[in-house]
């Protein structure tokens, strides 16, 4: 049981976010080879102004649904600090960011609907912070609210050293799909390349998938693989203490939870009246 529900109106706002993510990252593959490509340098505002929208309506469905509460948003505020803070460290130095345990594990914890708002909202705070703020944040938004989608999907039942190996599992494969996703947004438009790892203009979408896969084994798979290693000695290392941290917290804010206001009863009085029934003896 997660921390967090995720009602219909939740999903119906996550879905409808992830297919207009679908569609900004995919376009150039499906688009008609006649059609007018433009770079993601122009229409990439146009996508953030679309894509904040329905963010926040994602984080309003939940709050009407009373998945999230003050409370919650409250650790939504913290935990986007946090990964807002963490990303300097790294600074995207050979793929090596801290940030990613943070929002797998609070993912985990809490939930996938708030694991999706956190993935948006930290990469924006984080943007902010470090003046990382271009084309390629709505996109970086999209990609980072899958993560934790994902993360808050996988199986509950799993405890112990079980649940560590998925979760390092998982983070093997988000952080390096995190990469292989973010490369869709510029490669269509980049000149130059060797015919093999250039996007074509017309070609049928398998051999363009192709040449996107063997662009990325060339180019960011050496950011990839030590953002994953990274976070998965860090999930074996902290992950167990922060998430009995986060799941206490999360029992203690008892998400969700409605406060109830219950009238004491009366006290009866300290020295009641007693009756005695007096008898005589003939």
């Amino acid at each position: 049981m997660t921390a967090v529900s995720l009602g219909p109106a939740s999903k119906a706002a996550i879905a409808l976010a992830s297919a207009i993510g679908l569609v900004s990252f995919l376009w150039p593959l499906i688009a008609a080879p006649d059609s007018a490509a433009v770079a993601h340098a122009t229409d990439a505002p146009l996508l953030f102004a679309v894509v904040v929208p329905v963010l926040l309506i994602v984080v309003l469905a939940q709050v009407s649904e009373g998945g999230m509460d003050a409370k919650a948003i409250a650790m939504l505020g913290v935990l986007s600090a946090v990964i807002a803070a963490l990303r300097p460290l790294g600074g995207g130095t050979a793929g090596l960011e801290p940030i990613w345990v943070v929002l797998i594990l609070g993912a985990r914890a809490l939930g996938p609907g708030f694991g999706f708002a956190l993935g948006a909202i930290s990469l924006f705070a984080s943007a902010l912070v470090t003046g990382g703020v271009g084309p390629w944040l709505p996109f970086q938004m999209l990609a980072a609210a899958w993560v934790g989608l994902g993360a808050g999907l996988l199986p509950q039942r799993w405890t112990g050293k079980r649940e560590l190996a998925m979760l390092s599992a998982y983070a093997a494969v988000a952080c390096v799909g995190y990469g292989f996703v973010m490369n869709l947004w510029f490669w269509p438009f980049l000149g130059s390349l060797p015919e093999q790892l250039a996007f074509t203009a017309g070609a049928s979408m398998p051999e363009n998938l192709l040449a996107w896969i063997r662009f990325c084994l060339v180019t960011s798979l050496g950011y990839d693989i030590p953002r994953a290693v990274l976070t998965i000695i860090l999930i074996w290392v902290a992950g167990r203490p922060i998430l009995l941290a986060l799941r206490r917290m999360a029992r203690k804010a008892a998400f969700g939870t409605a406060p109830q206001f219950v009238m004491p009863a009366t006290p009866a009085p300290a020295h009641a009246p007693t009756h005695a029934t007096i008898t005589s003896r003939a």
